[in-house]
């Protein structure tokens, strides 16, 4: 296969030099993780303005996968690093390829995942200015989410349980 790349290709696009020595841009892999407590209950972040893109909405837990790293692995950290929480139960919910994402401006493509918290054993990061557990009856509204994290809640709410 030929990968044509455009001279006017996004600097944030994952730049590759193929053994044959052709050139392509490349999509970001990362993890999003919804958290759920003993009572049923989510961990949202509040996105920090003017650091994070998004900043000033409520989101679900997430990042990039590194080198070396395996997706759970991933999800481990993340979600320590941004919360602080140890996590268990970790499972697939969901894979969005979708290039258009609401937004987004890497063309991520995000596993999705349920996991359960088990343990606070740290502080989170400078991502985010708050974190809280919501009931799901009691969400932020659709429009204070960040990307398209609230359709990962609908979709965990409706298929996932």
């Amino acid at each position: 296969m030929r990968v044509r790349v455009s001279p006017s290709a996004p600097e944030f696009m994952i730049k590759c030099t193929f053994e044959n020595g052709g050139k392509g841009l490349l999509r970001h892999v990362i993890v999003d993780a919804l958290i759920l407590n003993s009572k049923n209950e989510i961990l949202l972040v509040k996105r920090a303005e003017g650091k994070v893109l998004e900043g000033g909405k409520w989101a679900i837990v997430g990042g990039f996968v590194e080198r070396d790293e395996t997706l759970e692995q991933t999800v481990h950290r993340e979600v320590l690093e941004e919360t602080g929480w140890e996590i268990d139960n970790i499972r697939l919910l969901r894979i969005i390829d979708n290039p258009n994402r609401p937004n987004e401006d890497r063309q991520n493509i995000a596993f999705v995942y349920v996991c359960e918290a088990v343990k606070k054993i740290g502080e989170a990061d400078d991502e985010s200015t708050e974190q809280r557990w919501f009931s799901f009856k009691d969400l932020p509204p659709k429009d204070n989410f960040a990307f398209d994290h609230f359709e990962d809640i609908e979709f965990y709410l409706q298929k996932g349980k």
